[in-house]
C-alpha cells in the first residue's frame, strides 16, 4: 500500500464531509445576505476559503507533534500580534481588531484561540504527573492565559475575551480540578462581577441592560437583537424561501452576513432549515471529541478537546445571540458567517482534528 493509498483510508471523511457541508451552507446563506447589497463580499469569501483549505491541507499534513516544541514562540507571537494592534490596529466603529496589510486585514485575537488551545494541551502534557489540580497548580497557566484575554479586552473585544477564557477554562476542568479549587474559583469569579462591570464600555453596558431589558432602547443598543428575533419568527416551520427573506433582502437585519447570519437561515429556510444546520453541528463537534477519546497522546487529545470546546462556544453563543437570550458580543457562526481571520481559523482546526485522527495509526 503506497502512502497516499495510507492517508486517503485514515482520513476521517465524515469529519470532512460535514464541513463541506457547513461550509456550502455558508455560502448559499452568505449570497442571500449580500447579493443586493456587496456581492463583491460573496466571492471574497471564495477566495478565503480557497486560502484556508491550504492552511487545513499544511495542518493536516504537518505533525501535530511538531507543535509541542512550537507551543511558546507561537505564544509569545500571539501577545505581541495582539498587543500590536492596540497600537497599530485599524479603527472601527470604536475598536481595534484589525492589522491592515495594505491588500488583507487581519484580526490577531482570532489566532489567539487556537494558540491558547495548544499551549494549553502543550501545558497538561509537560504536567502528566498531576491528577487533579489545585489552586497552586493553576496559577502559572492562569497567568498566561489572563495576559491575552486582558489584551484583547483592550481593543476592546469581549465577546473574543470571553471565549478564549472560557476555552481555557473547559481544558483545565477536563483535565481534572479538585472539587474545592473549583468553589474557590467560582466564589472568586463571583465576587469580581462588580469590578468587571466598572470596566466595561458604555455602549457593553448598554448592550447587557437591553438584553435584561429589550424595550429599553429598541431603535438603539436593542435594534439588532429585536430585527433578528423578528426575522427568527417570521420564518416559521418551512422559511420563507430561499432569497425570499424580508428582513435579509430589504436590509432591516443589521450585520446579517456576519454576526446575524443564523437569522437568515432561519428566515428563509425555517425551524426546519436550522435544525439541519444544527444538526450538522453536533455531528461536527461529536467528531472531533470522537477523535480526541482515540488519539494516542495527552497533546492530541486535549488539541481536540479544545477545538470542540472552541466550536461549541461559538455556536451556542452565535444562535442565542440571535434568539435574544444572551447579549449581542460579536460572535461569529463557525463556517457560515463572513469573516477571513474566522475562516482560517475554523479550517486551521479542522486540520489539526484529521491530522491528530491520522496520525493515530501512524505511530
Amino acid at each position: 500500500m503506497s502512502r497516499y493509498d495510507k492517508i486517503a483510508n485514515n482520513i476521517d471523511w465524515g469529519l470532512l464531509s460535514t464541513t463541506l457541508a457547513l461550509i456550502a451552507v455558508g455560502l448559499l446563506c452568505l449570497y442571500s445576505a449580500v447579493r443586493l447589497t456587496e456581492v463583491s463580499i460573496f466571492f471574497k469569501q471564495l477566495l478565503w476559503i480557497s486560502a484556508a483549505f491550504v492552511v487545513m491541507i499544511v495542518a493536516f499534513l504537518v505533525d501535530y507533534r511538531a507543535h509541542m516544541r512550537l507551543a511558546w514562540p507561537m505564544y509569545v507571537l500571539m501577545v505581541l500580534g495582539v498587543a500590536l494592534v492596540l497600537f497599530v490596529g485599524r479603527e472601527i466603529s470604536g475598536a481595534r481588531r484589525w492589522i491592515s496589510l495594505g491588500f488583507v486585514s487581519i484580526q490577531p485575537s482570532e489566532f489567539a484561540k487556537i494558540i491558547i488551545i495548544i499551549w494549553m494541551a502543550y501545558w497538561s502534557e509537560k504536567k502528566i504527573q498531576i491528577e487533579s489540580y489545585g489552586m497552586k497548580d493553576l496559577i502559572l497557566p492562569a497567568i498566561f492565559i489572563l495576559l491575552p484575554v486582558g489584551l484583547i479586552l483592550l481593543e476592546p473585544d469581549l465577546g473574543t475575551a470571553g471565549i478564549v477564557a472560557m476555552i481555557a477554562v473547559i481544558m483545565l476542568l477536563l483535565l481534572g480540578v479538585r472539587r474545592s479549587t473549583v468553589i474557590s474559583l467560582g466564589a472568586l469569579f463571583l465576587s469580581a462581577l462588580p469590578f468587571a462591570w466598572l470596566t466595561l464600555k458604555d455602549y457593553q453596558r448598554n448592550r447587557i441592560l437591553t438584553f435584561l431589558d429589550p424595550s429599553r432602547d429598541p431603535l438603539g443598543t436593542g435594534y439588532h437583537a429585536t430585527q433578528s428575533k423578528i426575522a427568527v419568527g417570521s420564518g416559521g416551520l418551512w422559511g420563507k424561501g430561499y432569497l425570499q427573506g424580508t428582513q435579509t433582502q430589504l436590509s432591516f437585519l443589521p450585520e446579517h452576513h456576519t454576526d446575524f447570519i443564523f437569522s437568515v437561515v432561519a428566515e428563509e429556510w425555517g425551524f426546519a432549515g436550522t435544525a439541519i444546520l444544527i444538526l450538522l453541528y453536533i455531528i461536527l463537534v461529536t467528531k472531533i471529541i470522537q477523535v480526541g477519546y482515540r488519539a494516542k497522546d495527552r497533546f492530541g487529545s486535549m488539541i481536540c478537546f479544545g477545538i470542540a470546546g472552541y466550536f461549541t462556544l461559538h455556536i451556542f453563543i452565535n444562535i442565542s445571540m440571535t434568539l435574544g437570550i444572551f447579549p449581542v458580543v460579536g460572535v461569529p457562526l463557525p463556517f457560515i458567517s463572513y469573516g477571513g481571520s474566522f475562516m482560517f481559523m475554523n479550517l486551521l482546526c479542522i486540520g489539526l482534528v484529521l491530522n491528530v485522527a491520522w496520525r493515530r495509526f501512524m505511530f
